[in-house]
């Protein structure tokens, strides 16, 4: 091949891989280079294994467990970390819907990690609760011109306070019943997951939480 055919070739070389990459048909076949970015989230038992979490709590005594965070965002992030507690009947935060607890948080605590770095908090906590009992009034409509109430004496367990790393919360108001399908007194410590978002200024939910679920054992 002489000059001129050459030059020929490496013009409809060229003008075949512009049509390739230009085409929207083609460019759905074709496969670039890609990143996941997310963050990761965990508690891990007082072995530092994912395994012996507390459940059977006793009134005052004392339980240890390790939250982590670990950051693929592919650049550095402020993180805020809002603790809620909650009985059977309150807000949870929402997986499909990508919501968080209505709750007021109790305690938080703020941390930077730099990028496919991680930062690990022990915590410990307690519960100080007592139990007692409430009366629910119900009335029963047997047909249009007689009804009858009746009152039931049902058993709770009323919060006074969480201590958490040290910190005492006031928890008085909470409550939870006897649950008797699952047997016990439900109680539900979440820790959600916020990040700072440069462009509003503002922290938002990031869509990432982990939670212990109790049982409030009574004497």
């Amino acid at each position: 091949m002489n000059l001129q055919e050459y030059k020929a070739l490496f013009l409809v070389v060229t003008g075949v891989l512009a049509l390739l990459v230009a085409s929207p048909v083609l460019q759905r076949v074709l496969v670039y280079p890609q990143t996941e970015f997310f963050t990761e989230m965990w508690l891990l038992g007082p072995g530092h294994m994912a395994e012996d979490y507390p459940f059977n709590i006793t009134r005052n005594q004392i339980y240890n467990v390790s939250l982590g965070i670990a950051n693929q965002l592919g650049q550095c992030a402020y993180y805020v970390v809002e603790v809620k507690f909650r009985n059977q009947t309150e807000s949870a935060p929402d997986s499909f819907n990508r919501t968080a607890s209505s709750l007021p948080s109790l305690y938080s605590f703020n941390v930077f990690v730099a990028d496919k770095e991680s930062f690990e908090l022990p915590l410990s906590f307690s519960f100080d609760y007592l139990n007692g009992t409430y009366t629910e009034i119900y009335t029963v409509t047997y047909n249009e011109t007689y009804s009858e109430t009746y009152n039931e004496t049902l058993s709770q367990v009323n919060f006074n306070s969480m201590v958490l790393n040290g910190a005492a919360l006031d928890l008085r108001g909470h409550s939870t019943v006897w649950n008797s399908t699952t047997s016990r007194f439900f109680g539900n410590l979440i820790f959600e997951l916020w990040i700072y978002n440069g462009t509003t200024g503002a922290f938002q939910y990031h869509e990432r939480y982990t939670d212990l679920k109790f049982n409030m054992t009574v004497s």
